[in-house]
């Protein structure tokens, strides 16, 4: 940013203290609160308390995502802080240059919480698969992937800020496909077990995520993967000779 002699800027105070010379003011227009003072500026509902900001996350001067959710029954988290015709949130971005705003709803569950996040892509559906350690797989259509992913990476690396869930994101498998546990007779129980545990239950599913990922997480030899990995192949190489293990989408 550049300002100008003599012009009005909002900012946040991040700390004040007595200096050598002085007192000492802190300030921050790329601290996250700044946003959330600016809101509370805008929106009654904030200040009431029948609307909380769960969690902000933010790239100054690119794009903020903040997670809203109602504490009062009837009331619309999202559209309180959009206000009337958009009112409100542009109110906002007018003291943030051209920074965009993304408004999603918080969620107690994870699952649900990461899919918001995601937005303005829409995921088919989310995998946690350790609710300690905070890792997640997203499924997205392709039509969706530039969006989830966002210029630069932008909007998965918020995402993730936001939510504070590593986020893996894979195409979704839209071929008719078969579960695991039919491949029974060739594939040994602990093993299916070891990959459903991860959230892959199908065979499609298996072969459209990355051969690292799956030895990774499953904690499953090399070949006994590769193995798995022929298996399924001979089954559908007739139907689609075309399927090949994709590559993680990686922000």
């Amino acid at each position: 940013e550049r300002y100008r002699h003599g012009e009005r800027l909002r900012v946040y105070v991040v700390n004040v203290a007595r200096g050598v010379k002085g007192p000492e003011i802190v300030v921050s227009r790329s601290h996250p609160e700044l946003v959330r003072r600016l809101f509370e500026r805008e929106v009654p509902e904030l200040v009431s308390g029948a609307v909380s900001i769960m969690a902000i996350a933010r790239e100054a001067g690119a794009r903020t995502k903040i997670a809203v959710r109602a504490n009062t029954e009837g009331v619309n988290p999202k559209g309180a802080l959009i206000g009337p015709g958009g009112a409100r949130v542009r109110a906002v971005m007018e003291n943030l240059g051209p920074e965009k705003i993304d408004i999603v709803d918080y969620s107690d569950d994870p699952a649900k919480f990461v899919a918001a996040a995601l937005s303005p892509a829409v995921a088919t559906g989310v995998q946690v698969i350790s609710e300690k350690n905070k890792t997640a797989i997203a499924f997205i259509h392709d039509d969706q992937l530039s969006l989830a992913i966002g210029k630069g990476g932008l909007n998965i690396r918020l995402s993730k800020m936001l939510t504070g869930y590593d986020i893996d994101v894979y195409r979704e498998v839209e071929e008719e496909d078969v579960a695991l546990t039919e491949f029974a007779d060739e594939i040994d129980g602990w093993v299916i077990d070891a990959i459903k545990a991860i959230g892959i239950d199908t065979a499609k599913a298996v072969l459209n995520a990355p051969r690292e990922m799956l030895i990774e997480k499953t904690d499953l030899e090399e070949e006994t993967v590769d193995e798995v990995i022929r298996i399924l192949k001979s089954e559908f190489e007739e139907e689609d000779p075309s399927i090949e293990n994709k590559d993680e989408i990686k922000d």
